[in-house]
């Protein structure tokens, strides 16, 4: 049977989900792991047509930003994708996020509404009121809205009959916002936000031209098509999980088995059971599965089970070689590695397919894009010269959203997008990463700002100076060092700090080391110099 072609020319994300159900309406598209419960491109269509109607029905115009706080599941990947067919700007958040976070995201993107389920309202509540307190301590008289907060049952695969006999609601305390646009900049699809240096996350503005060419140069470089299905339990609120595993197979025609989250116990048995194609992965994942049962039956029975796994694709970190080696040896599935960006729509630098040489150590070389590497002064610089890799391409973002200066600096004069990423090319076109510019803590493939721990820290009555730091962690990639400076006569202990942290910012930012120093070392200006705290 000959497989359809991926809709070439397909401007939106509702022209590609109009496509498949027009051309393969029963074929699955988003499938349950936990339940195996499945929607079709017809009922995904008819889903989206629904959302849109009712979105107009209450005042979401296009161009809106439509919040989504949900976990992992059928329900999040189907809203994620009509959303955009409807027209509207899907912005999801991290689930990672504490009240004050929250709020930030919240109150920054105007959300004309949030879609969540009860297990977060009391977050959500939280962030509501710490809302409406920063803005009655402001005194703040700019325009102020209630979003329409909708809470559904992810469990519930009904999605028509809970769309329309579900009743919205407003926020329990007003989330402060400027009025909503009725459009965003022209064709935003996705609104993703990004952890960076200075604290405060930016919100990327990617268009559907950007994720659609992103989709098409990933379908291309593996040969995805409509047979093809991936396992992927990377979380929607994170740009791989939403162009790589989603938007990509959705566009080649293939599906996508999510899991509500990661299980090292059931991912193998869920590649068989669903007879994936593909994986998609992170270094933490793969470490994670390679410290399960490695007895040469239980290898027998993996092996067996991922027999039709074409090939697995590893980004969002560095992978470390050791792994990378180990992975393929016992698994007998390739491990392709590859490196994205939020603002580049998750599509930088990809390590060729079986049987291309795929190089360990390094990313891989450009995919849909041009990329070099430049010096300090922007020049070009020759093979196995260190410096700044730039890039630019179709894929790449719009800009940050309400943040000119921001996205002024994050693009060169003639429009090359500066990665922050120090590294080479070699004589064959692959791109390695030996540092990065930005001070950014990747921890399991998540961006956190180190500020964002200095502030935390510095909350604490006992704290004068704090700085974070990444250092290595062998299956998170990195973990957190704090370094702290107490007041004169004040008393803290580490495990204090930690459970301080673990309070303000949740377990996950938490530093897993807190170590208390006389001095943090600073530079002429006065500036902290966080590499030096790694010595």
């Amino acid at each position: 049977m000959t497989e359809l072609a991926a809709p070439e020319r397909a401007d939106t994300i509702g022209q590609v989900l109009q496509y498949w159900a027009d051309q393969t309406p029963n074929r699955s598209v988003l499938i349950a792991a936990e339940t195996g419960h499945e929607l079709n491109y017809a009922q995904l269509r008819d889903f989206s047509l629904q959302l849109e109607a009712w979105f107009d029905t209450h005042g979401i115009e296009r161009g809106a930003r439509v919040a989504l706080f949900l976990n992992n599941g059928l329900a999040m990947s189907a809203l994620f994708l009509a959303v955009m067919a409807s027209g509207r700007v899907v912005t999801p958040i991290n689930l990672l996020a504490q009240g004050s976070q929250l709020a930030y995201v919240l109150e920054h993107c105007e959300a004309a509404m949030l879609i969540s389920s009860p297990e977060h309202r009391e977050r959500i509540d939280a962030a509501a009121r710490i809302s409406a307190e920063d803005v009655s301590q402001r005194g703040s008289s700019a325009a102020r809205i209630q979003p329409i907060v909708q809470w559904i049952d992810p469990d519930r695969i009904d999605w028509l009959a809970q769309w329309q006999s579900a009743a919205p609601t407003t926020a329990s305390a007003t989330l402060n916002a400027t009025a909503v646009a009725t459009s965003c900049a022209k064709g935003t699809a996705l609104m993703m936000y990004t952890s960076g240096t200075t604290g405060k996350p930016k919100a990327a503005m990617l268009s559907h031209d950007n994720l659609l060419y992103a989709a098409r140069a990933v379908a291309r470089w593996h040969n995805l098509g409509q047979h093809d299905r991936v396992l992927s339990a990377l979380p929607l609120y994170h740009i791989n999980g939403q162009v790589i595993a989603t938007v990509t197979p959705f566009y080649s025609g293939g599906s996508i088995v999510s899991p509500r989250r990661f299980s090292a116990s059931n991912w193998w048995q869920d590649v068989s059971r669903y007879r994936c194609t593909w994986i998609n992965v992170v270094p933490t994942i793969v470490a994670y599965l390679l410290n399960q049962d490695s007895d040469q039956a239980s290898i027998e029975r993996i092996r067996a089970a991922c027999a039709q796994v074409r090939f697995g694709r590893c980004a969002s970190a560095p992978l470390p070689p050791e792994h990378h080696q180990l992975f393929e040896q016992r698994f007998g599935v390739p491990l392709i590695e590859a490196m994205g960006m939020t603002e580049s729509s998750s599509v930088v630098f990809c390590n060729p397919m079986p049987p291309g040489l795929r190089k360990s150590g390094t990313p891989g070389m450009p995919v849909g894009i041009q990329a070099k590497v430049v010096d300090k002064s922007g020049q070009e610089l020759p093979d196995f010269q260190q410096g700044e890799i730039w890039f630019c391409g179709a894929n790449v973002m719009q800009g940050y959203f309400k943040s000119p200066d921001q996205t002024r600096e994050a693009f060169s004069a003639d429009g090359w997008l500066r990665t922050g990423d120090l590294g080479h090319r070699d004589a064959d076109g692959y791109y390695f990463v030996t540092g990065r510019l930005k001070e950014l803590i990747i921890k399991g493939g998540e961006n956190i700002a180190p500020r964002e721990i200095d502030e935390a820290l510095l909350k604490h009555p006992a704290v004068l100076e704090a700085a974070a730091v990444g250092v290595p962690h062998p299956n998170y990639g990195q973990d957190i060092l704090a370094c702290v400076v107490l007041r004169d006569g004040a008393q803290a202990s580490e495990a204090e700090l930690q459970a301080f942290c673990r309070h303000e910012l949740g377990p996950f930012k938490t530093p897993a080391q807190v170590r208390l120093v006389a001095v943090l070392p600073k530079g002429p200006s006065g500036k902290i110099q966080r590499m030096k705290l790694l010595e």
